[in-house]
């Protein structure tokens, strides 16, 4: 099957994470691409197949050389973000791309131009893989997941590319932040991996974002509005200061790089009560652990004003990989490596985001981040450019090649 064949049957499937959902995986339509996966695995000859009750999914390519080589690993996600409809996902191609806008859909004037995202020009001449502008494509990250099928699929048709043993696997509610959280990093019995889960060509990272979530529940106080005076104490509006208090220069859309942010997510309630998410994100842990203090103290200057009316719960999500995968600095070369000799330009650079491999990382497996070729992920804006497709694939593959040979 051809890469991009496959890439578009595993598009069609619904796998949207719920991160209201309690259980593991957190809906059970991810299992619809692990039965399909797993499927295609025992077809195409690999071993130790297996998928359990969580929807974690693992196989192994054997070795076919006889020198010690360290067992490596590549992982992809099966769901797709919450933040947009993964349903009736309808992908198509556009064929040698013009440089101009794609009408994505008529009827809705949904209309993706390089006016709005410039590295849409990077892909003149590619075929280009699209959404029909009602639902995100779900290349983040089942780019990842075709890439890594295809490999093994390229490896067992040539015998001749030495390689030791591989292993493979993919998880469930990656984009809601429990990717890692029953993945069995002993079964998995990797030296170190890969998550096939970046975006732009090129992209090889190891460092990621330090991460923590915020939710502050607050109980107003309703009275009717024509006698509210020094009584009422609206619940949106304290949401407001709150929001207010914090940097307004320290927001996703104004910051880049290393700069970190407090995003708000998400804000809903009434007068009488409100509720209001955000996440933390930076890359030096000493301003993340300053930047947690500062919604602490935010929270209390509130409480301090209203009587306790704010309740704050704050979780750490993950930690910066850099400090478990620097060590191992010929993880990175290999795939430095294997992308130019694959003819992909490397860009190493911080993650503005987080993987199943920062987690991973911390449990005993760096894992650091190779692209998967998407662009827009979360969005009805996606895209996916072929080629970008081809050459993660042919990464991995190349990988594999470079650690046998140096065995």
């Amino acid at each position: 099957m051809h890469i991009t064949d496959r890439f578009i049957k595993y598009a069609r499937i619904d796998t949207q994470s719920d991160e209201n959902s309690p259980q593991t995986p957190s809906t059970q339509k991810q299992f619809n691409l692990a039965k399909e996966v797993e499927k295609e695995a025992r077809e195409m000859g690999l071993s130790d197949v297996s998928l359990d009750d969580y929807c974690y999914f693992m196989a192994t390519l054997p070795s076919n050389t006889k020198k010690a080589v360290p067992v490596i690993g590549f992982i992809a996600h099966f769901d797709t973000s919450p933040d947009m409809s993964g349903e009736n996902v309808n992908p198509r191609i556009v064929k040698e791309y013009d440089g101009k806008e794609i009408i994505l859909n008529e009827a809705k004037e949904v209309v993706l131009s390089p006016a709005d995202f410039p590295e849409l020009l990077n892909h003149v001449g590619e075929d280009i893989i699209v959404t029909d502008g009602t639902t995100l494509l779900g290349a983040d990250d089942k780019a990842g997941l075709a890439e890594i099928m295809t490999a093994m699929q390229y490896l067992i048709d040539h015998p001749e590319i030495e390689h030791g043993k591989i292993r493979i696997g993919f998880t469930p509610d990656e984009e809601i932040g429990r990717g890692a959280d029953k993945f069995d990093v002993a079964k998995f019995g990797a030296k170190w991996a890969y998550t096939m889960d970046g975006s732009e060509v090129g992209e090889l990272e190891y460092e990621n974002f330090n991460a923590a979530s915020a939710r502050i529940d607050i109980q107003g106080r309703n009275v009717h509005p024509g006698y509210a005076k020094d009584k009422m104490i609206n619940a949106l509006h304290v949401a407001g200061e709150l929001i207010d208090l914090l940097p307004e220069n320290e927001r996703p859309e104004t910051t880049e790089g290393y700069e970190g942010f407090f995003h708000l997510i998400s804000m809903n309630g009434t007068v009488d009560e409100a509720k209001i998410s955000f996440i933390i994100r930076d890359h030096d842990s000493r301003q993340f652990e300053a930047r947690k203090q500062s919604m602490v103290q935010s929270v209390a200057v509130l409480n301090g004003k209203y009587d306790n009316r704010l309740r704050l719960e704050m979780k750490d999500q993950y930690y910066n990989m850099r400090e478990k995968v620097e060590p191992e600095k010929q993880i990175i070369d290999y795939a430095f490596r294997a992308m130019e000799e694959v003819g992909v330009k490397p860009n190493i650079k911080p993650i503005r985001g987080g993987t199943d491999g920062a987690r991973l990382s911390f449990m005993g497996l760096p894992c650091p981040n190779i692209f998967a070729g998407g662009m827009n992920f979360h969005g009805r804006y996606e895209y996916l450019p072929v080629p970008s497709l081809e050459k993660a694939s042919e990464v991995i593959v190349k990988i594999a090649e470079l650690v046998a040979k140096e065995a």
